[in-house]
């Protein structure tokens, strides 16, 4: 492949580009290869893990906790999922919101950054801070929004963040008052942001008309997200609940995800809050993480294209097959949605999903997509471990059945990841101000250097 196409540079840069690349892209190919055999050879953890594929003890938290398996004798056993909050079960609090009839995800915002939950006064007040800060600095939209549009809206708000610092008269101030002010105006401001760079992107590079809504005050998270997002403006109250749930959900999970690990990091070294922020959301978009609900939906459109009958087990078998076979999605012979690197037993987020989505997908004729989501979970893991002669408990992840819930909401699959985005920058929030408050040390681990010894040559003698 010509590698000008690869690096879309201009046609004055294209032959300087092609001269470099010829001379010495093979070499650099070379210099970035390591020995499988070093990494057992010096003991190292790679992606973090243990053999067993738990992870290094890296800190402690008392933010969120992922429970997947307990250890026994040595032995790593699966168990049924959980995912807490502040030592709250996030079913048990979807529950309750479910119960009482309300919004639930601006409650989980005040529990995750101020550690207990609120009192109907102070749950009002704080809903009132929000509504306050949702409103984006005088012109950001044209002078921010609009300059240098991207093809990706994750990169958008992330750069978007990133200018949000020169619109704070106390940047770099790291007091706890003023990080919890930072965080509560960043959670406030990024659904905001994501809704109107979509808009942007839309107009750019689509032909779009431009529509920049306006929050509303008495809107919950999710309404006004719904509200700006759409050129209508309009929403259903199911609908509205339902995105409530996705985000309640996808608030916070654990210190050890890669988004918010990547967040303390950057914290740790005493950088501003924005910077921190920024840098989550550059993690979140990988494919490896938040953008896996993307890969799940192009599986789920190969299968759906390709089967007859969705209720039938031998079928859906016959095309999972052939997707572990690398025969048909993109080649990469995994079957997206399925397996977790703590959840064993089940995904306590994509059992909420299942459970509340059913009846909006009955309404919205959505109800065979789910039932094929529902037997590719139930099938996956039998003809997974036989595939692979292997034994290993399995359980379908958040991502089997988010991509298809966002789909039933008319969410446009470029906001699938940004919309993960603006529910976990919660959990990133409280997740930099505990690692910048208690750990007081900057996370650096050990790399083993393995290249040999060289002498400088004159440049004349190479």
């Amino acid at each position: 492949m010509d590698e000008r196409n690869i690096l879309g540079v201009d046609n004055e840069a294209s032959d300087l580009y092609s001269k470099v690349f010829a001379s010495c892209l093979e070499e650099a190919a070379d210099a970035n290869r390591i020995p499988a055999a070093a990494f057992e050879n010096y003991r190292v953890k790679r992606g973090l893990r243990e053999q067993d594929g738990t992870g290094v003890m890296a800190g402690v938290t008392t933010i969120g906790n992922v429970h997947g398996y307990y250890v026994y004798e040595g032995e790593k056993v699966a168990d049924k999922g959980k995912l807490e909050y502040r030592g709250f079960d996030m079913a048990q609090l979807v529950e309750g919101y479910n119960a009482e009839n309300r919004y639930g995800f601006e409650e989980v915002v005040y529990l995750l950054l101020f550690g207990k939950l609120p009192t109907k006064t102070e749950l009002d007040d704080f809903n009132a801070l929000l509504a306050h800060y949702r409103q984006l600095p005088p012109r950001f939209s044209e002078d921010i929004l609009m300059k240098a549009p991207s093809r990706s809206i994750m990169n958008k708000m992330a750069t978007d963040v990133l200018a949000l610092y020169s619109y704070d008269e106390n940047p770099d101030d790291t007091s706890l008052e003023n990080m919890l002010r930072q965080s509560i105006e960043i959670i406030a401001k990024l659904p905001v942001i994501a809704a109107h760079s979509y808009a942007y992107y839309r107009a750019h590079f689509h032909g779009k008309s431009l529509n920049f809504h306006r929050p509303h005050d008495d809107l919950s998270s999710s309404q006004n997200f719904l509200r700006l997002l759409r050129s209508s403006k309009q929403y259903t109250e199911e609908e509205a609940r339902l995105l409530d749930l996705c985000m309640i959900i996808q608030a916070e999970h654990g210190g050890g995800n890669n988004s918010s690990f990547t967040c303390r990091v950057l914290s740790s070294s005493g950088t501003d809050t924005y910077s921190a922020i920024a840098g989550a959301i550059g993690s979140l978009k990988g494919p490896l993480h938040g953008g896996a609900n993307i890969k799940v939906q192009n599986m789920f459109d190969c299968i759906k294209e390709n089967i007859h009958d969705v209720h039938d087990d031998d079928e859906v078998k016959y095309l999972l097959t052939k997707v572990l076979k690398k025969e048909i999605g993109d080649g990469s012979g995994l079957i997206y949605g399925m397996g977790h690197a703590v959840y064993t037993l089940s995904d306590p987020r994509a059992e909420m999903l299942k459970k509340y989505a059913q009846d909006l997908a009955e309404k919205r004729g959505y109800a065979d997509d789910l039932y094929l989501l529902s037997s590719i979970e139930r099938l996956t893991p039998d003809l997974f471990n036989s595939f692979k002669g292997t034994s290993k408990p399995m359980c379908a992840n958040v991502d089997l059945y988010s991509g298809l819930v966002y789909r039933m909401l008319d969410i446009p699959v470029e906001m699938y990841t940004p919309l993960f985005a603006i529910s976990r920058v919660a959990g990133w929030c409280a997740h930099r101000i505990e690692e910048f408050y208690t750990s007081k040390k900057i996370i650096r681990p050990a790399y083993k250097f393995i290249s040999h010894k060289n002498e400088y040559i004159p440049l004349d003698e190479r």
